[in-house]
């Protein structure tokens, strides 16, 4: 079929996997074994607490016990259990996002994936940030529930292709009076983790536990390691129908960045892996969270839940990766409440409803500190001093409803709306146009930053959602679900703009979705198949002439995966597959190219994980873990890609009484691999590149 014309979503080999695996999973099972497996209630999904079996759409999660295994020093290597989750990890914490979508980079990619903590964005809407999951307490995480697909009706902005939420541990989290652990870890490049947690316990009407974990690593590659420290406390009191609990949520993080290497197949030479083109670069960045959630239990059919919360962010980085290396500085101060009514009518009908709000300031500059090197254009059109200098005051007001109507036992079905509104107050604090800090005019026609006139924008979005449930048989559910999620524009993409751009007429992203899956149990054995398809307009884009413009248009369909299957005593298989197609629907044309029907770049068609797990004794569990990632086109042409790679990981924990040790080793066969790899016009083929054969040795007690 020739380029540039669409192809039906289940043609070919899509169509003929799909009923593979079809066939294949509805082969009847015996037994309930794995039901409370299926049951696990998540809180993303409705913030009421929601089984996965009666959830018409696809939420996942990751529990304490494979948190607990897996010892994550970066949120990447727990996520990849998830089907259609790809993050690519860079340089120390930092990350790229990828959810059901080709990883995503520019100024507002972030604004697609949205990062929570229990149930409240890590950034305010307008102001993410693309590595903003590391300054959520995940290392000390009960667990991580993840939304794929848009999730726009119960978050809103932000969560077009998905939702990332960290849920934090309780007072009491285990049953008993006070309790404590303490943990330490030792790998390679200096390395070095302590934990520790302190819980009282339940047994009064009040409760206090703390979190903290501290953290150092040298680094795989040369003058690249962080220092990050990160400090949970929490308050718990109960008082009749009346429940707060209120957290304190504080992490800061140093780091050393290593930038790309270039040169085709770079990454597989050690020396050149280990080479930092970019020792001047870092990142410092700060973050601290306050909520308080109130429950209220009207009584036994009604509840009202509160959440008011404070945060605050600031982060410093050296953009090592632009001509200049100026030096950006942004933060945000934001006060927000959440709220949610839930009504039940017996077991048939339940209705949430809410009203969430938020206020946020925040401010960015940008300053140039050494003169530009390169050729006479850069030398002349990026001065040093001052880039950008403004400030941005905003506000979101959003009520919804959700309402869940269960008319027999075989049917559930599942609808609501959400409509926000978002507006921005931008203030320049710097001379409007395109001159330097004081006024004069670069050379060739201007300077390359642009700074517009204040100005307010706003931004009016709905969110509908339908789904449905049906039990065709004891241990098998069918489920559909149609959404559309939206994220309004990214105040970078808004107010900080290049040569002769002078006003961003940005909308917000648009994307509908429709899945259709199945999901059942058997005798030691769970599966679930979801396909799903969705379309994506007003994508925001800088074109050739570095404008910001909102009229790209993109295609993205897929299979996910999801099976564990316990085949004889004490041995259990996991997988999380995904295939997917990300294309180009517009008209643009890169470098005389028509992007169309093309691949978006980093975007592999396959990838997933598989593990043998095998449990010989209580407390004790061995793992192997297989990672997959297909090969993937590094520039939007489709002329250059990487192939590729797979990695294997072997983790041991014994968990005894009261001590736990653990032995973790991550690229077992030591491959030479990309944890990224990108086409630039000017540098090539370059790579971030992966470590080789590690071992992490960890020892924990508790009290």
């Amino acid at each position: 079929m020739p380029r540039g014309v669409a192809r039906p979503i289940w043609q070919g080999t899509s169509l003929n996997c799909m009923i593979g695996l079809l066939g294949w999973l509805m082969l009847p099972g015996s037994g309930v074994a794995e039901q409370e497996r299926i049951e696990t209630l998540l809180v993303t999904a409705s913030r009421a607490g929601t089984p996965t079996g009666a959830a018409p759409e696809r939420f996942s999660e990751i529990g304490d016990e494979a948190l607990a295994l897996v010892g994550h020093s970066h949120i990447q290597q727990s996520l990849v259990r998830v089907p259609g989750v790809n993050l690519a990890r860079g340089n120390g914490q930092e990350y790229l996002p990828a959810l059901r979508s080709p990883v995503l980079s520019g100024a507002g990619a972030c604004g697609s994936v949205l990062s929570a903590e229990d149930g409240i964005p890590l950034r305010a809407k307008g102001f993410c940030n693309i590595n903003e999951l590391f300054e959520s307490h995940s290392e000390t995480a009960r667990s991580i529930e993840v939304i794929r697909g848009p999730a726009g009706i119960l978050f809103g902005a932000n969560a077009l292709h998905g939702v990332v939420n960290v849920i934090s541990p309780t007072v009491g989290e285990q049953a008993g009076g006070t309790s404590a652990a303490v943990g330490f870890e030792a790998g390679p490049e200096a390395f070095y983790r302590a934990k520790l947690s302190a819980d009282t316990g339940t047994e009064n009407p009040w409760g206090l536990r703390m979190d903290l974990s501290l953290s150092t690593d040298g680094g795989y590659r040369d003058r690249s390691g962080y220092d990050q420290q990160k400090l949970s406390l929490q308050y718990l009191v109960q008082a009749g129908p009346l429940e707060i609990r209120t957290r304190l949520a504080a992490t800061n993080v140093n780091q050393e960045t290593a930038g790309y290497i270039e040169g085709t197949g770079a990454y597989r030479s050690r020396r050149a892996s280990r080479e930092n083109p970019n020792p001047e670069a870092f990142r410092d960045a700060g973050a601290l969270r306050l909520y308080s959630r109130l429950d209220i239990d009207l009584d036994g059919d009604r509840a009202l839940v509160l959440t008011p919360y404070l945060r605050k962010t600031e982060m410093r980085f050296l953009q090592h990766y632009l001509p200049g290396q100026a030096l950006e500085e942004n933060g945000q101060e934001s006060a927000g409440i959440r709220s949610r009514y839930r009504v039940a009518r017996g077991d048939q009908l339940e209705l949430v409803a809410g009203v969430d709000g938020e206020f946020t300031r925040g401010y960015l500059r940008e300053t140039q500190a050494h003169s530009t090197e390169g050729s006479d254009f850069l030398q002349a059109t990026i001065p040093t001093g001052k880039h950008y200098d403004y400030e941005v005051d905003a506000w979101s007001i959003a009520p919804f409803a959700l309402a869940t109507w269960r008319p027999t036992e075989r049917w559930h079905f599942l609808g609501g709306l959400r409509f926000e509104a978002v507006n921005y107050h931008y203030d320049n604090n710097m001379l409007t146009g395109r001159t330097r800090e004081d006024g004069t005019p670069c050379g060739f026609g201007g300077c390359r930053f642009s700074r517009p006139q204040d100005r307010e924008d706003r931004f009016m979005n709905g969110s509908p959602k339908l789904g449905a449930v049906f039990r065709a048989a004891p241990g098998l559910q069918l489920f559909a679900n149609l959404a559309q999620g939206y994220r309004v524009p990214q105040t970078t993409e808004l107010y900080r703009l290049q040569r002769e751009q002078r006003v961003a007429a940005l909308d917000s992203e648009r994307i509908k979705s429709i899945e259709l899956g199945l999901r059942g149990r058997g005798s030691g054995l769970l599966y679930e198949l979801v396909a799903y398809g969705m379309r994506k307009r007003n994508v925001i884009f800088r074109d050739t002439e570095y404008f910001n413009r909102a009229n790209g248009k993109t295609a993205h369909r897929g299979l996910e995966l999801a099976f564990e299957y316990a085949f004889v005593s004490r041995w259990r298989i996991e997988t999380a597959a995904s295939y997917a197609e990300h294309r180009y629907r517009d008209t643009r044309r890169l470098q005389g190219v028509a992007l169309d029907g093309r691949l978006v770049d980093s975007a592999p068609r396959v990838f997933g994980s598989a593990r043998l797990r095998w449990q010989p004794l209580a407390g004790m569990a061995a793992e192997l873990e297989w990672l997959h990632q297909g090969r993937y086109y590094t520039d939007p042409q489709n002329r250059h890609e990487y192939p590729g790679h797979n990695l294997l990981n072997l983790r041991l924990r014994w968990a005894m009484e009261r001590w736990a040790l653990s032995v973790r080793a991550l690229n077992l066969a030591n491959k030479a691999y990309a944890e990224r790899a990108d086409y630039s016009r000017f540098g090539g083929e370059r790579y971030l590149p992966g470590a080789r054969r590690v071992l992490y040795l960890s020892v924990s007690a508790d009290w």
